[in-house]
């Protein structure tokens, strides 16, 4: 695959500014130190490939060739079904058993992504506020389904997150003089249902990589901020959080209802998100995809849930325009083992972000991860000089015996591609399944394939 390669300037000198004063309080006189003369660095060499408009389309015979035997690798145990669209022509280069549902992982994640820049306005924020409580003693957080909220200031997972301590120095400036909060409720009712998917493993939450899908958390669920571990309690967790921020650690924290008509204290939104899907998707979070999935389905009128999130997420990319036939979803991060998606659907929302059939969509593209540069792809990548920068990008997918991995690649002729790779029953633990995934995405990127 691509390796991004992100050159740094090192300059050699330092100017350094001497003043003297006299030690009088004057203005005395400011002297020069030594000077250093600057590198001449040049025009900066572009950092992503970039597109032709006169580049040459493939030929889905010299794609196969070159494809053909990659697929066949034994990590793959023959179960890898795949599909490769040129975007420009919206034709299908390749396609091996395509139209066969797999277990998709996190490449679900694409679904969801769209259903949520069309189910909702891709600048929309979640929105989490603090309300008055019954006693005057007493204030509620109620959760708006944005895990994102962060400890720290700024986050350290989630760029443009908003913050505890700006929603506590709200209500603090809120609250009548002299008052000490001794009690705060956490109302996550907005989320209903199981707090697991069906399909999910007893072991999935809370683990490194995912949680209890509630509407109120902090940094991820994070247990420590910047950290994998996450909480079984993200709920409490997030009460916590604001208790500390008014300065009450010692405060009680219970999960409960707000009143009715209850006075708002303060309220603090998310990134846009456009921005909430690019991150759900460079980083595969689990647990801002479920939220994203929970808001497809309360924009549709249907119920908060693990089962209308899913039917929220189908019903919202058959709206746009995209065949749902053979997807069947349990969940909204593909975590779920019953999740069910064929590479044909894959490789068509991803054709549909890239060429702007599937409108305000971009963000989809722009939050794939970099081969070699970021995100799950941080580490998969090499060092050939022949191949453009930043020319593999991807969705990573994974799960016990499931390898997958769809994006967009770009030729060696700057032609724009769409992949899509799935690979059920694998048993080699990742390593050579991931290898072999990678191998394909780089033919693709080294080949003219005419």
């Amino acid at each position: 695959m691509a390796l991004l390669v992100v050159a740094a300037l090192v300059v050699g000198g330092v100017l350094f500014l001497g003043r003297d004063d006299g030690g009088t309080g004057g203005t005395g006189s400011t002297q020069a130190g030594p000077t250093a003369e600057l590198p001449d660095v040049g025009e900066p060499a572009p950092v992503l490939a970039a597109l032709s408009a006169e580049a040459p389309a493939p030929d889905p015979g010299a794609v196969a060739a070159a494809l053909a035997p990659l697929l066949a690798a034994p990590a793959l145990a023959q179960g890898v079904r795949a599909e490769v669209v040129d975007v420009a022509a919206g034709e299908t280069l390749f396609a091996l058993d395509a139209d066969e549902p797999v277990t998709p992982a996190s490449t679900a994640k694409l679904l969801t992504s769209v259903a949520a820049l069309t189910a909702l306005d891709p600048d929309d924020t979640l929105e989490t506020t603090v309300v008055a409580g019954a006693t005057p003693d007493e204030v509620v957080l109620v959760g708006g389904g944005d895990p994102t909220l962060s400890t720290t200031s700024p986050s350290l997972t989630y760029p443009g997150a908003a913050t505890v301590a700006d929603l506590a120095a709200q209500v603090q400036a809120a609250l009548p003089p002299g008052t000490t909060v001794g009690r705060v409720v956490v109302d996550t009712t907005l989320f209903e249902g199981p707090l697991t998917a069906e399909g999910w493993g007893p072991e999935d939450a809370p683990s490194s990589y995912a949680a209890p899908v509630t509407a109120a958390a902090v940094d991820g669920a994070r247990v420590t901020p910047g950290q994998n571990a996450r909480s079984g309690a993200p709920g409490t967790d997030a009460g916590r959080a604001l208790a500390a921020a008014l300065g009450v650690p010692g405060a009680t924290v219970e999960l409960g209802d707000a009143p009715d008509g209850a006075t708002t204290l303060g309220s603090v939104s998310s990134a846009p998100v456009a921005r909430l899907v690019e991150q759900a998707l460079s980083q595969s979070d689990n647990l801002l995809a479920e939220s994203l999935a929970r808001h497809v389905a309360l924009a549709r009128g249907l119920p908060a849930t693990f089962d209308g999130a899913a039917e929220a997420v189908t019903g919202a990319l058959a709206d746009a325009g995209v065949d749902t036939s053979e997807v069947d979803l349990r969940d909204g991060s593909g975590l779920s083992r019953l999740d069910l998606v064929t590479p044909a659907v894959l490789a068509d929302v991803l054709t549909g972000a890239a060429d702007g059939s599937l409108a305000g969509t971009s963000a989809v593209v722009s939050g794939l991860a970099v081969a070699g540069y970021d995100g799950t792809l941080a580490d998969r990548g090499d060092a050939d000089p022949a191949t453009a920068p930043g020319a593999v990008r991807g969705k990573t997918g994974t799960l016990l015996g499931v390898h997958a991995l769809a994006g967009t690649v770009v030729t060696a002729d700057g032609r724009l591609l769409a992949y899509a790779l799935v690979a059920n029953g694998t048993t080699g633990g990742g390593g050579p399944e991931e290898a072999a995934l990678d191998a394909v995405a780089a033919a693709l990127a080294g080949c003219g394939c005419r």
